[in-house]
């Protein structure tokens, strides 16, 4: 039977990040990783360019994680955006800030920054064992005592053989349930149960959101800028945002869709009518768009209304304005009516949209819900129920926004973890 002081379940970057923090206080470590590679979610990352963290302040970095920011503040407190921009650079991964405080690798490239960290984990001494799954984790009176593994996931299901790893603290690192070929599988969660954590149902989160007709199909590819996108659920607004959003053919993605995601999410799962009223003119009032489309209609009264259109919205969008509302592309500019004037205001100011799902974990960015953290000391990130048992990463109820947030969540709680174990 193997023994080692620390043992990580799960590859990731909080996992890796445990592992290489404990490995340098000179413990004896071992990080178990159930995929044939270390961080494949983390070579993905950011459409494969990996927005490491935010140089957004305290507070804004804070308020992003919702109901977790308290527990955070605590997390971040020990290790900021700051200390991983410098952690990373002494591995000898420059960064770049891009627009919205977005920190990047200089490289462009999440593989470099996989390599220098897996690299970096095995330089500090520990132990990367690949293809190997933990089943179960062994306690002795609330006390940690080692895993059960599987020696090998390649083995043929006759020569599997469980394998005891003793250890005196374990940190599940294992992620969420998002993008699961990558091996995030939730597996994580079935492991706290195991020792009596209580788990809060999980659910996509940063997820594209499917709509219940033809709109966005038909728009599919459409992007759209400086939009302000706002959230009904019941009737009543209940969040919105600003910035940028696409089409597809199947709904509405885009940084502003994801953000919101996680409300929608909720709502639908609760059985909650939602929709989605979209301004195309957030700059201008109602009143002051109403005044330039007269303007135009009259300046333009002898083209078509199909080309004066040009000048409120996108081309792609024109055509299914006018079939939705009902208009004659060919009636000439000075003879829209008043009322056929508000159907196009209503359409830039006012764009309804019924949200009717979401996508899959297979294309959601991450996981919203998970081991509560009132189970969890934010200070050491031990369990408060099982001694020498840590959690770090998107295992745990945590989730932010997007721009860089979620992934310092996974370094600073695996730094944390890192640093706590074995005292």
């Amino acid at each position: 039977m193997n023994k080692y002081d620390v043992i990580v379940a799960g590859g990731g970057p909080a996992g890796l990040m445990a592992a290489g923090q404990a490995a340098a206080r000179g413990l004896k470590v071992v990080l178990l990783e159930k995929k044939h590679f270390p961080a494949r979610k983390l070579g993905i990352t950011g459409k494969g360019r990996c927005n490491l963290t935010n140089t957004a302040d305290n507070d804004k970095f804070l308020s992003s994680f919702g109901h977790g920011s308290k527990f955070m503040r605590f997390v971040l407190g020990r290790f900021t955006s700051s200390d991983l921009i410098e952690f990373f650079e002494k591995l000898g991964v420059e960064t770049v800030v891009e627009r919205g405080g977005r920190v990047f690798p200089a490289a462009q490239d999440a593989q470099i920054v996989v390599r220098s960290l897996v690299n970096w984990v095995k330089h500090q001494g520990a132990s990367i064992r690949t293809n190997t799954s933990v089943k179960k984790i062994l306690t002795e009176n609330n006390t940690v005592a080692g895993v059960v593994v599987n020696k090998s996931l390649l083995s043929t299901p006759a020569r599997k053989q469980d394998e005891i790893i003793s250890g005196k603290s374990v940190v599940i690192a294992t992620g969420g349930c998002s993008y699961p070929a990558t091996g995030s599988t939730g597996d994580g969660y079935f492991l706290a149960e195991q020792t009596g954590h209580t788990l809060v149902p999980v659910y996509p989160a940063l997820v594209p959101l499917e709509i219940r007709d033809d709109t966005a199909s038909r728009m599919h590819g459409l992007v759209l800028r400086n939009v302000q996108a706002n959230i009904f659920i019941q009737g009543k607004k209940q969040a919105q945002d600003f910035g940028e959003m696409l089409f597809t053919d199947f709904g509405v993605s885009g940084p502003i869709i994801l953000s919101l995601s996680k409300t929608v999410v909720q709502a639908l799962n609760q059985n909650k009518k939602v929709f989605m009223s979209l301004d195309l003119k957030p700059a201008v009032t109602h009143a002051q768009l109403k005044s330039r489309i007269v303007r135009v209609m009259h300046q333009q009264g002898k083209k078509k209304l199909v080309n004066i259109l040009r000048d409120f919205l996108p081309l792609r969008m024109i055509p299914v304005f006018l079939e939705k509302s009902g208009l004659d592309p060919e009636k000439q500019g000075s003879l829209v009516t008043a009322e056929e004037q508000k159907k196009l205001r209503l359409w830039c100011k006012e764009l309804h949209i019924e949200i009717s799902g979401y996508r899959s974990f297979d294309e959601a960015i991450i996981t919203s819900g998970g081991i509560n953290i009132s189970e969890v000391n934010p200070r050491t990130m031990e369990s408060r129920k099982i001694k020498g048992l840590y959690f770090a990463g998107e295992v745990l109820d945590i989730d932010a926004d997007t721009g860089g947030y979620n992934l310092q969540a996974a370094f600073s709680t695996g730094w944390v973890a890192g640093n706590s174990v074995c005292y």
